[in-house]
């Protein structure tokens, strides 16, 4: 069974890099924001069988479990690498075989980058890294089995997931996507995704703040 894992932080925590430039409750507003934009894109998916949310914020919890995606509390943060390891034990206990997991940042992602994800899965125990657009972190990693490696989120990441698969002799694919690339951390960030005019929920949220299109 293929299950798609979103991972998303507590909306009080959420962009804290972007601190200096919008207030607490604009950061939370866009965070949430962005974690309905990779829901629908998980919810667009072909080729996924299974939606699951981690988190330790209550009301992505209730919205993920309302639309029909399996919730997993994580009762307070852990960071994400533990987050994500907390998922994929329970994931396994419902059958998983493939974890596609998604950060909650990303919100150009769409279905069909999903499916281009899945698809690139190689028979047998197998990894697929999407990039970011720096080419240092990911955005995406999908992992057959689910626990084949750890994830390691945070700096360098691409580097120490290809690292991880060499050593372990596991099969890896580096899957460049242009939409997923592009996670918003910065304010450099949030202006060349304005720039895309994508209607998403997070174009609106920052048209509301006075930084998309009016």
């Amino acid at each position: 069974m293929r299950w798609i894992l979103i991972v998303a932080k507590e909306l009080e925590h959420a962009k804290s890099r972007l601190g200096a430039a919008l207030p607490p409750e604009e950061r939370r507003l866009l965070a949430d924001a962005m974690f309905n934009d990779v829901m629908a894109a998980a919810l667009a998916s072909a080729r996924a069988d299974r939606i699951a949310v981690v988190t330790s914020d209550g009301a992505l919890l209730a919205r993920a479990e309302a639309l029909g995606a399996l919730p997993i509390d994580e009762k307070f943060p852990r960071g994400l690498n533990v987050a994500v390891a907390l998922g994929t034990r329970e994931l396994a206990m419902h059958g998983a075989d493939t974890i596609c997991t998604l950060l909650s940042d990303i919100p150009l992602v769409t279905g069909d980058d999903i499916d281009a994800v899945l698809d690139t899965m190689r028979p047998g125990p197998s990894v697929v890294l999407v990039p970011s657009r720096d080419f240092s972190g990911t955005n995406i990693i999908a992992r057959s089995p689910g626990d084949i490696i750890a994830t390691r989120f945070g700096t360098m990441s691409l580097v120490k997931h290809l690292e991880d698969c060499r050593r372990r002799g596991v099969a890896c694919e580096i899957l460049r996507l242009q939409r997923p690339a592009l996670d918003l951390d910065l304010m450099a960030d949030l202006a060349e995704f304005v720039s895309t005019a994508a209607p998403t929920h997070t174009l609106n949220q920052l048209a509301r703040l006075g930084i998309g299109p009016h």
